[in-house]
């Protein structure tokens, strides 16, 4: 009987250790890197959605090929965004207000025809680049605001 339960109590914990290692791992897995959250304040209309672009090298930047992409729905003349498991590093985003829904960002000639913005709300006359939007990531979760 005593052995019984010694076994029966070994298992529970054997399954209990499994249990807490498979969460330890997945946490680890989901977590290998820091969020960062992009909110647009003030968008001058709620048609569409805002496309964002984040890079996390100058050459990518050039290239227009995103480290991670996201859309964002427009309420209340806002939206917001979340890139996660971001790891350390310089990183740059872009993001245009799609108000036409047609999945590009639209120009008169040269000049865009909807909003357009960076990080660090760089004033340029010209495509963004890369230095003047790059920001750091380290340790700790980054909030950042874009102004069209």
């Amino acid at each position: 009987m005593l052995v019984r339960i010694s076994i029966t109590v070994l298992i529970s914990l054997l399954s209990f250790i499994t249990r807490a290692q498979e969460t330890i791992a997945k946490d680890s897995l989901q977590k290998k890197g820091v969020t960062i959250l992009v909110k647009i304040p003030k968008i001058s209309s709620n048609n569409g959605k805002v496309y964002f672009s984040l890079y996390d090298t100058e050459e990518h930047f050039k290239l227009r090929t995103p480290f991670q992409s996201a859309i964002g729905t427009i309420q209340a003349n806002t939206t917001q965004v979340s890139f996660t498991n971001v790891p350390e590093g310089t990183y740059a985003i872009i993001c245009y207000h799609d108000e036409n829904d047609n999945k590009q960002l639209d120009f008169n000639g040269f000049m865009p025809t909807e909003d357009y913005g960076a990080s660090n709300n760089p004033v340029v006359y010209g495509p963004p680049q890369f230095g003047l939007s790059s920001f750091t990531v380290d340790k700790e979760d980054v909030s950042l605001i874009i102004t069209f």
